[in-house]
């Protein structure tokens, strides 16, 4: 009772408060207090299997979801407010006070039985308890159920589908118009050499050594040489080894220069 009546105010608040946030990151950690209140109410009422559940699914996999889709989507983007439908705010009302109605003259004409108590119904346990009820006396409110949710993941399929607006290049396509960019922009056909390759370690910023012993600025991403933190090449011409021989000699390596790169 105790639970019951300092979380009730709290998840009303932050039910509340999803319906007049602004920024949808706020609506998303509201719901998880939702979530987690919820959840918190089912294991007082010695249901830990629904508690499981809804922290476990609802919480942790339905609430990561909607995470996912807002850091694809952006937190910054807005939603356009044209209507590309004529009319649909007031049908939208119209549908909302319906099903409203709907719901309260369900609720109103529900009739209970004998109250049991909760040892008797988890007499047998909890898990095996609720599936009889689910795969007995609510089968097809359960069925119904699952057929509703396939149909939303269908139309979220359907709404979210492009048609492509040009032909699906193949490998033959790819590499064509890789040489067509090499002919006309001179960019590098092969794979790029990864950092510090012949360079006495290979931290992701020190770039590689071509043949000749000159560092290869292909070899480090264009954000590193944004932020000026390339390290210099430990080699030269002189210090790597050559096919054809030449001068072999490699100074004494420098440990304290090379802090922070990972050894060969």
């Amino acid at each position: 009772m105790i639970a019951f009546w300092i979380l009730a105010p709290v998840m009303v608040v932050c039910a509340l408060g999803l319906l007049f946030a602004r920024k949808a990151v706020h609506c998303a950690l509201l719901l998880a207090v939702v979530m987690i209140s919820l959840a918190v109410l089912y294991a007082v009422q010695d249901a830990p299997f629904l508690f499981a559940v809804q922290i476990i699914v609802y919480t942790g996999a339905i609430l990561m979801l909607f995470l996912f889709v807002l850091m694809l989507v952006g937190v910054d983007a807005s939603d356009s407010v044209i209507e590309t439908i004529r009319g649909q705010r007031l049908l939208a009302v119209v549908v909302g006070l319906v099903f409203g109605a709907t719901l309260v003259l369900g609720v109103a004409q529900l009739s209970f039985g004998t109250v049991v108590g909760l040892g008797t119904a988890n007499e047998q346990g909890n898990v095996p308890a609720i599936a009889q009820l689910l795969f007995t006396k609510y089968v097809f409110a359960f069925e119904v159920t699952s057929a509703l949710l396939i149909t939303a993941a269908l139309g979220a399929m359907v709404l979210a589908h492009r048609e492509r607006l040009t032909p699906r290049l193949g490998q033959a396509d790819l590499a064509a118009q890789r040489m067509r960019d090499y002919a006309e922009h001179g960019k590098h056909l092969g794979p790029l050499p990864p950092p510090g390759v012949f360079a006495r370690h290979n931290s992701v910023d020190t770039p590689a050594l071509l043949p000749d012993g000159t560092p290869s600025q292909a070899s480090i991403s264009r954000v590193l040489l944004a932020r000026g933190s390339v390290r210099d090449a430990p080699g030269s011409a002189t210090q790597v080894e050559q096919l054809g021989g030449g001068d072999r000699s490699v100074p004494p390596r420098d440990d304290a220069s090379d802090q922070g790169g990972a050894g060969r």
